[in-house]
């Protein structure tokens, strides 16, 4: 008796013990990498499938209120190639995404009303049952506010985007019954606070599985700055960050367990005043752009190579090249700003990252960090 009563004490505190202190939520992070299919037929055998979860194929297009694959053949062929990947990764998850930064003009159209948001969600689904697909990745940029030159947007965006998803939602879970199989629903987002006012994202995220938040493109035409920093930098006034952003994001009601950050896989250049110095917070003289081929490129070339040298923000978690010479900024992803990323999607137990885009780092500088980090 003495011992039942010993043992039933000892439970007792332990469960006392355990109730204090819970234990965190288990989870893998996701990998979520895009793949562009816009530029001609996909290597898979450049797709280091085991190192991801999901890829999003970039981009179908929006034409007669419809998703339209745009060149049906190329993309056809794709699609073959990517499923061949799930040789290597069995639960590797591919996704078509709609829109991006050029094809997203029509978007506002081909949701205005009850009947075309039907007929637009039956037309992204059906791209996915016939290629035998995971799911529907959604890049509107942006809802309720410009993108590109000319694109179509309207107050009412900012509903129709919530009613948006609810369609593609049904649709999918139709395909699901058909299918046996889990569809995922994602969307790509502004890495920024505005773009939570011109949306509801608390009632968006009911329907979506991830949110992509695209945490980079930080950049201005006046002064240089980074354009994919995890924290505020000191260097210049307080501006857009990813923390920023997902700070903004848990305050507006959506769940950190569907937050992706985003990670560049490129960099972003400046030509600076000739009387510049030190680059970073230095003033602008030309226009931003893509620059090179990537973090692969970037590395291998210019990185403390050719009169270009490297520096890291502390603050900010950021690295930017200078050279003092040409005058020229260039504001990227390292491996240890990446590193970084990859310890705050845990610390605050994040669904993950995604990147943007496997071909801009061919050699997979970026993608073995997060799997090591992720590890």
């Amino acid at each position: 008796m003495k011992l039942v009563k010993i043992l039933t004490a000892c439970l007792v505190i332990a469960i006392a013990i355990a109730a204090k202190f819970p234990e965190k939520r288990k989870f893998n992070p996701v990998v979520i990498g895009y793949v562009t299919g816009y530029n001609g037929l996909v290597d898979p055998n450049k797709i280091s499938a085991e190192k991801l979860t999901h890829i999003n194929y970039a981009f179908v297009n929006i034409k007669n209120n419809q998703a339209f694959l745009d060149n049906a053949k190329r993309d056809s062929i794709n699609f073959v190639r990517l499923n061949s990947l799930r040789e290597k990764n069995p639960s590797l998850q591919l996704l078509i995404s709609i829109g991006g930064w050029s094809w997203s003009e029509n978007f506002s159209n081909a949701v205005l009303t009850d009947s075309l948001r039907k007929v637009f969600a039956k037309s992204a689904v059906a791209i996915i049952r016939k290629h035998q697909l995971d799911g529907v990745d959604i890049d509107w940029e942006y809802p309720g506010m410009p993108g590109e030159q000319g694109n179509v947007y309207r107050p009412q965006d900012k509903e129709n985007y919530t009613l948006m998803f609810a369609e593609l939602r049904k649709e999918l879970d139709q395909l699901e019954k058909e299918t046996g199989h889990k569809k995922l629903l994602t969307t790509a987002t502004g890495g920024f606070p505005y773009f939570l006012q011109n949306t509801n994202m608390a009632e968006a995220a009911k329907f979506l599985d991830y949110i992509n938040l695209m945490t980079y493109d930080y950049y201005s035409d006046k002064k240089a700055k980074h354009h994919t920093n995890l924290y505020h930098s000191n260097a210049y006034s307080p501006d857009n960050s990813a923390d920023n952003a997902v700070k903004a994001y848990l305050n507006a009601g959506v769940p950190a367990a569907k937050l992706v950050v985003g990670i560049a896989f490129y960099g972003r250049n400046f030509k600076l005043k000739a009387n510049s110095l030190k680059g970073l917070g230095d003033t602008i003289a030309s226009s931003a752009n893509s620059y090179g081929k990537g973090y692969t490129f970037l590395k291998d070339s210019l990185v403390n190579k050719n009169g270009f040298a490297a520096y890291r923000d502390e603050e900010a978690k950021a690295p930017f090249l200078f050279n003092i010479t040409s005058k020229e900024f260039i504001s990227y992803d390292d491996e240890w700003s990446v590193a970084h990323k990859c310890q705050y999607v845990l610390q605050n137990q994040l669904a993950g990252v995604m990147f943007w885009e496997y071909g801009a780092d061919e050699k997979e500088y970026l993608l073995n960090q997060i799997v090591k980090s992720f590890k």
